[in-house]
């Protein structure tokens, strides 16, 4: 038996408020999983998951996890 390779993972944790922002963005930090301030979710490192990031960057605080 060969063990699967485990992605890389991102600890991504909502800093800013969606108040007063695109809907676009509102509806991006939904899909990620954030609902509040200081709220952090953990994703695989994907290239769909970046793009995401890409579009919510100043909002949020990305590490490695």
């Amino acid at each position: 038996m060969t063990a699967k390779k485990k992605a890389p993972q991102l600890k991504i944790t909502q800093v800013r408020s969606i108040i007063r922002r695109p809907e676009n963005q509102k509806r991006t930090m939904a899909a990620l999983g954030l609902r509040r301030l200081h709220q952090t979710v953990i994703h695989d490192d994907t290239p769909e998951m970046r793009g995401m990031l890409n579009k919510v960057g100043h909002l949020v605080d990305i590490e490695e996890a």
